[in-house]
């Protein structure tokens, strides 16, 4: 049995399994960033130990646990290198604190993209498929590389950055036009400047109230503020697939996260027509696009697979 943990920027979970894909038991909390990271050590000193006596299975039958940290981390300290969302992650021995934690059970930390992109390798939408490129699109943007059911690390410290490209001439990273908050704050500065939108209505005037998912609703509805800002989302994101695509060429590229959520229609029909007018022609229709198939489980589903490779 393995014990497996998702440390994001929102959404904090636990989960046991024998690595198959399948979860014993799940626990699932909120982040409260004004607590910190101090604050989400605690809720995992609470949850850890519930979470097991729930499911009736003592520390000592764990084999190892694994973690699906939301910010680069650092293999070979097993330290998180920076929390762009929570302060007071710099430089934390996160995978020692686990490993203290649970009377030194074998802990390995990674990135959260990167254990996400091997479950769906091994369980999901990349079932069998290499190389696997794997992109999760919510409040930012991540993206992890599969080869051959092992993750790509690049010297140790991370790899596969899709939301760090940069993809206009103002060089704006992917992850600060399409992820939900880049949606938002696009929105935000129109409707600062003047232009009407059924955004103002959506959130009763409060436009720091703004999401990602108001602006795809608005653009769904027909409104002309939203769907240039999704337009704009989309061209950007064809624009860094088609650049992963070109360096990689992945046999399959799945997209996880809460926008993916929009479906065929709405995202990854228009994202698809997109990448086919870029091919790169002796590439062409080797790279296929699909949805992934983990849902929210999909970190932890992760941190077990890591955890299972190294003392499976």
């Amino acid at each position: 049995m393995y014990l497996g943990i998702e440390i994001g920027g929102t959404k904090l979970q636990v989960g046991l399994g024998e690595g198959d894909g399948r979860l014993r038991a799940l626990w699932r909390g909120t982040v409260i960033p004004a607590a910190g990271s101090q604050g989400i050590r605690q809720q995992l000193q609470q949850a850890i130990p519930s979470l097991l006596t729930q499911a009736g299975i003592p520390i000592a039958q764990l084999q190892a646990a694994g973690i699906g940290f939301g910010g680069p981390t650092d293999d070979a300290t097993q330290t998180v290198i920076k929390s762009h969302q929570i302060a007071g992650w710099d430089g934390f021995p996160l995978a020692a604190w686990v490993s203290e934690l649970l009377h030194g059970l074998p802990t390995v930390l990674c990135n959260d993209a990167d254990v996400a992109g091997l479950a769906e390798a091994r369980y999901g939408a990349g079932r069998g498929l290499s190389p696997l490129f794997y992109v999760t699109i919510g409040s930012g943007i991540g993206g992890g590389l599969i080869i051959n059911g092992q993750i790509y690390r690049g010297v140790g410290q991370g790899a596969a950055e899709i939301g760090h490209i940069p993809v206009n001439a103002q060089g704006e990273e992917l992850e600060e036009v399409a992820s939900g908050w880049g949606l938002a704050r696009q929105a935000r500065q129109r409707l600062q400047r003047g232009e009407p939108s059924l955004l103002t209505s959506m959130v009763a005037g409060d436009w720091e109230q703004l999401t990602g998912r108001h602006v795809a609703e608005a653009a769904a509805q027909g409104d002309p503020l939203s769907q240039a800002v999704f337009e704009n989302a989309l061209d950007a994101l064809a624009y860094a697939l088609d650049v992963v695509i070109r360096l990689l060429c992945p046999r399959r590229i799945v997209i996880g996260g809460g926008v993916s959520l929009l479906g065929e229609e709405r995202l990854f029909q228009p994202l698809r027509q997109r990448l086919e007018a870029r091919a790169f022609r002796p590439f062409k229709g080797l790279t296929d696009l699909v949805p992934a198939q983990l849902g929210e489980e999909v970190v932890v589903h992760g941190a077990i697979a890591l955890a299972q490779q190294r003392w499976g």
